[in-house]
């Protein structure tokens, strides 16, 4: 178990796309830093309906990077299988229906294996939301209903990806994101990371560390939330 979490590294990033640039723009040297010495990338693009289309945008995108992108889907039928490729990329889109993708192809087991390994694992929104103990601080609608809430649980710590902080001047009368995870907290014991869009977090080994220009938040239950100094790693 020690060496799986000394071989453990993860990229997770809040979101593919920042205001007026392109896609994975914002984060570009840290996605070349991270996949540093991978050729292709296995893509899950389990979170869209459209898997098609969804591979040939990252592949346009990953062109950029120097790399070339194999979607599990495109090279084998139902059930997939998981490519023997040095890294992995599961991309944005509807954290429920990613699950419930992953449960049902069977692919969970497999990634957790390959990334205990050593396989490098990239997740962008609800791809981060995955690499969680569970998929309970997602943004998204239950558009499909998975077996269960357990996500691959390759971190300890939840991540709430396009975090927002409170607006005082808002009209709004709905809960605030802050609301809505002192609720999971009412419920629940796991650190949330209220990950805003423009950052992102790397994990390397046992620490996980804050990247990016807009920070995030830290949420501990029974504790107010407090600005994650970048300083400081947390526990992966």
């Amino acid at each position: 178990m020690a060496d799986a979490e000394a071989r453990k590294k993860l990229l997770l990033i809040s979101n593919s796309v920042c205001h007026g640039r392109g896609y994975l723009e914002h984060c570009a040297d840290a996605v070349r830093e991270f996949l540093r010495g991978a050729d292709t990338v296995t893509f899950v693009p389990y979170a869209a309906q459209d898997w098609d289309g969804y591979a040939a945008s990252v592949r346009a995108a990953f062109a950029g990077f120097g790399l070339k992108i194999q979607s599990v889907h495109e090279n084998a039928s139902w059930p997939h299988e998981l490519p023997d490729n040095a890294a992995i990329f599961v991309g944005g889109g509807n954290t429920f229906r990613l699950l419930k993708t992953v449960q049902d192809s069977g692919l969970a087991h497999a990634i957790r294996r390959r990334v205990a390994e050593g396989m490098l694992y990239m997740g962008s929104s609800a791809g981060a939301n995955l690499a969680c103990p569970t998929i309970k601080t997602t943004n998204d609608m239950p558009i499909v209903q998975p077996a269960d809430f357990r996500a691959l649980g390759l971190v300890s710590f939840q991540i709430n990806p396009h975090y927002l902080d409170p607006d005082p001047n808002s009209r709004h009368m709905g809960e605030t994101r802050e609301k809505r995870i002192a609720e999971f907290h009412e419920e629940n014991d796991l650190t949330v990371i209220g990950l805003r869009e423009g950052s992102w977090i790397v994990v390397d080994g046992g620490s996980a560390t804050l990247h990016g220009e807009t920070g995030a938040k830290v949420f501990v239950k029974g504790a107010a939330p407090t600005e994650w100094d970048r300083q400081l790693a947390l526990p992966a």
